[in-house]
C-alpha cells in the first residue's frame, strides 16, 4: 500500500498585495502595461509609414507622435539578425525594459525599435547603452 502524506506540515502562503493596493509614490509609475504598447499591425505601419527613423549601431528607432500623453513601444527583431530565439528574446527584453525605465521622460510617441545589424558578439551593455543614446536623441516636443 502506498504512505498517505499528511498535510499537517504545509506552510500557509504569503498574502500578496494586487497592483490596486500597491501606493506608489506621485510620478513613479515604471510599469510597462498595455497602454505603453503598441498592439496592432496598423499602429505599427502608421509609425514606419511616418518615416522617422535614428540610427544606432545596433538598433534603429522608428518614431511617430500621437495624441496621447504617453510614449508606447513595439519591438521588432527579425530572425535574419539574431538566429536563435534565446538571443531574440533577449534583445526585446532590453528593449523593453530601458523603455519602461525613461518613458516618463519621453515625449507623446509611438515607438518601434527595431533590430537593424547582428547582435552575435554584441554585449547587453552595449545594447543598453546603444538604446539609451537613440532614446536621448529623440526629438523633443
Amino acid at each position: 500500500m502506498a504512505a498517505v502524506r499528511s498535510s499537517a506540515h504545509v506552510v500557509p502562503r504569503a498574502v500578496i498585495a494586487s497592483p490596486s493596493e500597491v501606493t506608489l509614490p506621485t510620478g513613479a509609475d515604471q510599469g510597462f502595461r498595455s497602454a505603453h504598447r503598441l498592439h496592432k499591425t496598423d499602429e505599427y505601419s502608421s509609425v514606419f509609414a511616418f518615416r522617422r527613423a535614428l540610427r544606432g549601431r545596433f538598433y534603429m528607432l522608428h518614431y511617430r507622435p500621437n495624441e496621447l500623453d504617453t510614449a508606447r513601444l513595439g519591438v521588432v527583431v527579425a530572425k535574419k539578425l539574431a538566429k536563435r530565439a534565446n538571443v531574440r528574446n533577449l534583445v526585446k527584453r532590453i528593449a523593453r525594459e530601458t523603455f519602461r525605465r525613461h518613458r516618463e521622460g519621453l515625449p507623446a510617441t509611438d515607438l518601434v525599435v527595431r533590430l537593424h545589424a547582428p547582435v552575435a558578439k554584441a554585449t547587453r551593455a552595449e545594447l543598453n547603452l546603444d538604446l539609451l543614446a537613440l532614446l536621448q536623441r529623440l526629438p523633443r516636443q
